[in-house]
């Protein structure tokens, strides 16, 4: 895409901190961390959520993801982390090329995800159920 900052990441146009590449994707260092290690896999090829990756490619980026945090733990020291992904701006999404976060965590304090809400069983139930059906 003409005007994705990954796309030119990818290309080239826009140099990064390369941890990992092959023919599908390209790991990088974000450029704004969370925490030290905080690294982007990105699918070279533009898709812009989950939803729009195809099912090999989503496969293969949970091998790759599982190279990296393996990588990233034998330098960092680190034994615990995060894997996000939003899709869609209230989501948190920022950039419209589908990726995913994998944040080292050192300590409690560095980063809140969010915050848990109190909720009603009776409601979940009839939620789990609604969802159980809409998946079958």
């Amino acid at each position: 895409m003409e005007n994705c900052i990954f796309c030119k990441i990818i290309n080239g146009e826009i140099p990064s901190f390369t941890v990992y590449e092959d023919d599908d994707f390209k790991a990088i260092l974000d450029l704004s961390p969370a925490t030290k290690g905080h690294t982007l896999v990105i699918p070279k090829e533009h898709s812009i959520t989950l939803l729009d990756l195809s099912k090999d490619r989503a496969e293969k980026l949970l091998e790759i993801t599982k190279k990296i945090v393996n990588g990233l733990k034998s330098v960092l020291n680190f034994s615990n982390y995060n894997i996000i992904q939003n899709n869609g701006k209230l989501a948190g999404q920022t950039v419209e090329h589908f990726h995913l976060h994998i944040i080292p965590r050192y300590s409690v304090e560095e980063i809140t995800l969010w915050v848990p809400h109190e909720n009603d069983p009776s409601v979940n139930n009839s939620l789990a159920d609604e969802i159980r059906n809409a998946i079958k």
